[in-house]
C-alpha cells in the first residue's frame, strides 16, 4: 500500500483547516498558498473530502471550506479513505473478504489480513488533533 499525494495532501488540508479560527470559512487560495498545492489539484482533494462529509462549504465573497467537526472527532483513517478509497495492502483484500480462487489454500492471506487490520486499527486510533499536537 502506498499513500498517494492526494491522500497526503488531504491530511495537510485538514490540518491546515484545523489550525484556523474555529467556524471560519477558508478559501482554497489561502490553503493553496500555505500548503503549496495547486488550486486545481486542491479542488479535486477538497471535493472528495466534501463528498465524504468531512468539510462544509460556503460560496461567495467570504466563502471557502471549514471542518464540520472538531479536530478530535476526525480519524486519519476516514480522511485517507475519503481520498484513497480502500487501504488494503494487497489487491485481493480491496473489496472486503478475499474472493480470490486461491484464498482457501493461500498461505499468505492471513498475513495480509492481519496487516490490513493493523493499518485500519492504527489509523482509526489517530485523530486529526493527535497529528496536529504531535501526540503520535
Amino acid at each position: 500500500m502506498m499513500i498517494s499525494t492526494k491522500g497526503r495532501y488531504a491530511l495537510r488540508v485538514m490540518l491546515d483547516l484545523a489550525q484556523q479560527e474555529p467556524g471560519a470559512f477558508i478559501s482554497l487560495k489561502e490553503i493553496s498558498t500555505r500548503q503549496e498545492i495547486s488550486i486545481k489539484y486542491l479542488e479535486a482533494i477538497v471535493s472528495n473530502l466534501h463528498k465524504a462529509g468531512l468539510l462544509e462549504s460556503q460560496r461567495g465573497k467570504d466563502g471557502g471550506y471549514r471542518l464540520r467537526r472538531a479536530a478530535e472527532a476526525y480519524t486519519v483513517r476516514e480522511i485517507m479513505q475519503a481520498t484513497e478509497g480502500n487501504l488494503a495492502p494487497v489487491a485481493c483484500l480491496q473489496d472486503g473478504e478475499s474472493d480470490c480462487p486461491r484464498s482457501a489454500s493461500c498461505l499468505t492471506l492471513p498475513l495480509w489480513q492481519k496487516l490490513y487490520a493493523q493499518i485500519d486499527s492504527y489509523l482509526d486510533a489517530v485523530s486529526l488533533a493527535d497529528v496536529l499536537l504531535g501526540r503520535l
